[in-house]
């Protein structure tokens, strides 16, 4: 779910700019996975711990300054994202609890009610752009896209992992131990041809409930399928985490996005032109005397 996203071919319709979302390689997936369990324990923390209003109050705006944060840099740029992904997973959260918590809709109507959400911002996105491809985000529409699926995904992830370990009753753990078999098989389905558009967005949904399901597996009490260590201890440890993420993607440079020539639409989708041998044929030369077996030439 890498490189063959490139190879997926784009509109040459598109007035293009500088990519805004890193390279899809494995430190993508490991900071992904670390920014949903933080997200996930600070949005309890705050929540349940401190203040549920006030703490949605500041998620939000938080999400607002880091989004605006995010729209405002003319390419993909480490801590811009990075930090907006960490708000989405914050405000994420938030937003799938206040369904359940505030709101009294069960975990099943907030999980489907998210994924109508994400399924009308995918078909919007397609019929608009012709493309789902994260390596299309080159224009601020395809951007606004971009960034409503990866709210959607977040809060729709939320709610499956509380559906799985409460309301299915499988607990938090187990939960955490489905959802990663389905991300194999989801990696596996890609090893073996299957569309890498469908299969990123399928393993980024499913990133989110595993690692909500192990932060709450750490964070929550004992009597509820916890290890009961608190949500601000998970918190701290997860932030830390994900801080320590960021400081070494924007110091290595390794998450930067491979820029190709705007000039050319395959070029933007990883395609190159066929290089062919060119035949070789020897150039005349004239007014040259040619001299054969002269001993006289060493």
């Amino acid at each position: 779910m890498a490189a063959r996203h490139q190879s997926q071919r784009l509109d040459s319709r598109v007035s293009w700019g500088a990519s805004k979302v890193p390279a899809v390689k494995p430190y993508f997936w490991v900071v992904k996975l670390l920014t949903t369990a933080m997200g996930e324990a600070v949005s309890d923390w705050v929540v349940l711990d401190i203040n549920k209003y006030l703490g949605v109050v500041l998620g939000f705006v938080v999400f607002v300054v880091a989004i605006v944060w995010q729209f405002r840099t003319p390419r993909y740029m480490t801590w811009p994202y990075w930090t907006a992904v960490s708000m989405v997973a914050v405000f994420g959260t938030m937003a799938a609890d206040v369904m359940h918590v505030v709101l009294g809709l069960p975990y099943m109507v907030s999980a489907v009610f998210y994924a109508v959400c994400l399924t009308v911002t995918f078909v919007t996105w397609y019929w608009s752009e012709r493309t789902l491809n994260i390596h299309s985000i080159v224009t601020p529409r395809r951007e606004v896209f971009y960034w409503l699926a990866v709210i959607f995904t977040f809060a729709m992830g939320t709610a499956l992992g509380d559906l799985f370990a409460t309301t299915f009753h499988l607990g938090y753990l187990a939960s955490a131990f489905v959802f990663t078999a389905l991300i194999f098989v989801t990696f596996i389905a890609w090893r073996l041809g299957a569309n890498p558009v469908l299969t990123f967005w399928v393993a980024y949904i499913l990133t989110r409930p595993i690692g909500a399901s192990f932060a709450d597996f750490f964070g929550m009490p004992k009597d509820i399928s916890g290890m009961g260590f608190g949500h601000g201890a998970v918190s701290v440890v997860t932030l830390i985490l994900v801080v320590a993420s960021i400081v070494y993607l924007s110091r290595t440079g390794i998450d930067q996005p491979e820029e190709a020539s705007p000039a050319s639409p395959d070029a933007q989708a990883g395609y190159s032109q066929p290089q062919y041998a060119q035949p070789s044929y020897p150039q005349p030369q004239y007014g040259q005397p040619r001299y054969y077996d002269d001993p006289r030439r060493g």
